[in-house]
């Protein structure tokens, strides 16, 4: 029976790190199995023969470097570095989104404060900015009803999906920071970044879901009317 050397145990063992990390879904978890098996791979060629094998280290080294800035890139994404230090007051609001999804969000943002009795939609008129309420409250007309809604809402996401002209006229009852999107350029990048388009999926679902289950509570005030039950369908 042969001797079982060095360089049998590193390319098997580079090769075992290499089908774990193809089985893992964790993108973190593969990409460290296959930075640990190009490792072993590197001393493999290094030892195997007298003469180093240099083209193949060199190459191993190549792609090693580059797995190596993806795996960076991974963790760079996920940590609080990512979010933008004039955003990082309202991650909380967008807080089931990973910091490197929120940061593409708000790269195409607008942060501002409008004053009291701004007009955000008009009702029957084309919707061309999507709003995030940061802080106040927000004023709804509708069918000659009128009622509040508190802060931390979307303002214009069903035009936003659907393309279709507001269904009520909708005011800032006091100074408020809200950020503010162009759906055009919205539209634009979702199309062209998936996962930018999951990350603003996902929020306005999460805000059309949190309006429903709201619908008829006390928090929703109107002028002597009953609440009403489809404020996701109203903004």
């Amino acid at each position: 029976m042969n001797e079982f050397l060095l360089p049998d145990f590193l390319v098997l063992a580079a090769a075992g790190m290499f089908v774990l990390g193809y089985l893992i879904i964790n993108q973190i978890m593969l990409r460290a199995m296959l930075l640990v098996g190009t490792a072993l791979y590197i001393w493999y060629y290094a030892v195997v023969n007298d003469t180093p094998l240099w083209p193949a280290i060199w190459a191993s080294t190549a792609t090693g470097t580059a797995n190596l800035i993806g795996l960076m890139s991974l963790f760079y994404r996920r940590s609080v570095w990512a979010i933008p230090r004039k955003y990082r007051d309202i991650y909380a609001h967008f807080d089931i989104l990973p910091p490197g999804d929120f940061r593409k969000l708000m790269s195409v943002a607008n942060r501002v404060t409008r004053p009291a009795g701004h007009q955000l939609t008009a009702d029957g008129s084309r919707v061309n900015t999507l709003y995030y309420v940061i802080g106040g409250k927000v004023e709804i007309e509708k069918y000659g009803s009128r009622f509040f809604v508190p802060d931390g809402v979307f303002i214009g996401e069903v035009a936003y999906l659907t393309g279709n002209r507001a269904s009520a006229s909708t005011y800032l009852v006091s100074d408020c920071d809200i950020l503010e999107w162009e759906i055009a350029e919205l539209k634009q990048r979702a199309t062209r970044d998936p996962r930018f388009r999951l990350a603003m999926d996902a929020m306005i679902s999460v805000d059309l879901a949190e309006k429903v289950a709201r619908a008829g509570s006390p928090r929703l005030q109107t002028d002597g009317i009953p609440s009403v039950s489809n404020i996701d369908q109203a903004i």
